[in-house]
């Protein structure tokens, strides 16, 4: 499939978006918790979604799809919310957007690994390759000249939820296919938001004034990251070649470390910068596949999180 330019651009405004979504997540955890701060930010995307969701899946939805939904959405949404808030106790950790958006975005190598391993999918030797660019690439990020590896709480945090966003994209994979996609995605952010706020009521003691601080980073995250991101993205791969999109789609690494440097929140070393590039080569290099002429390649032209 050809590219549209139109759809390249919605890409890298999605990568934008979410690579600086990074950046307000480091800002709103200086006043608010974990629990809070996703609770309230998958909150507001829930409902900044549901317009989308009314205007593009208009139509009758039959009872067992309905069930479906429900079910599969409580599923996704529950791996999701386990994803996003290792993530941001690793961002309250580390303080860092570079860091958190590289780490994070090792789940595109990890799934077609992860394929390998539970379904015995094609793993091409790019893959292998990638994943070889990547676990350097974590070394250099994690190493500080004079000071040796400083591979602490949050990196760690970061890396297993790396893991769990790995396990999120195999199950929308799997379950999503027979399911209303933006439905699908708008129920998970609901579970996603219930689940934050018990935890919220549960562990932490929000106060208006921390949530009203962290507006900005709050509404960043929710409207913007959730609700025009998406969107963007839904519309933008409709007439995008799925390894394009993927490609294109992982630069949020990149621009998370860009807005890390010009917010003034991050110090990364230039070896540190050498490990983040080898990284985004990582995640370049596995989503590459060898090219296939007729069906087969059409039947195996699949998005990142995807196993054949």
């Amino acid at each position: 499939m050809k590219t549209k330019p139109t759809s390249i651009l919605l890409l890298f405004l999605t990568a934008i978006i979410w690579g600086f979504a990074f950046v307000a997540q480091v800002e709103g955890a200086e006043h608010i918790g974990p629990f809070t701060l996703n609770g309230v930010r998958f909150a507001i995307g829930t409902l900044s979604l549901l317009p989308v969701v009314l205007f593009f899946e208009r139509g009758r939805v039959e009872r067992r799809e309905r069930l479906n939904t429900v079910i599969y959405s409580a599923i996704a949404g529950a791996v999701l919310c386990c994803a996003s808030m290792l993530q941001q106790f690793g961002i309250h950790l580390t303080g860092s957007a570079g860091v958190a958006g590289f780490i994070t975005g090792l789940y595109t190598v990890f799934i077609p690994l992860a394929c390998f391993v539970l379904f015995r999918s094609k793993t091409g030797f790019n893959v292998w390759l990638g994943a070889i660019f990547a676990i350097v690439g974590l070394f250099l990020l994690c190493y500080t000249p004079g000071e040796g590896l400083s591979f602490g709480k949050g990196e760690l945090l970061l890396l297993i939820g790396s893991f769990f966003w790995t396990a999120h994209m195999i199950i929308v994979d799997r379950l999503g296919k027979g399911v209303r996609s933006l439905h699908f995605a708008w129920g998970q952010f609901a579970v996603c938001s219930v689940l934050g706020l018990i935890g919220m009521l549960l562990f932490e003691a929000p106060t208006f004034g921390g949530i009203y601080a962290a507006r900005w980073s709050l509404l960043y995250c929710g409207v913007l990251s959730v609700g025009v991101a998406y969107t963007l993205q839904v519309v933008a791969q409709r007439r995008a070649d799925p390894t394009f999109a993927a490609i294109v789609l992982s630069t949020e690494s990149v621009f998370s470390a860009v807005g890390g440097v010009i917010f003034g929140i991050d110090t990364i070393s230039i070896i540190g910068y050498i490990g983040c590039l080898l990284i985004f080569g990582g995640i370049v290099v596995s989503q590459l596949a060898p090219k296939k002429s007729g069906e087969s390649a059409a039947a195996d032209n699949k998005s990142d999180g995807e196993c054949q």
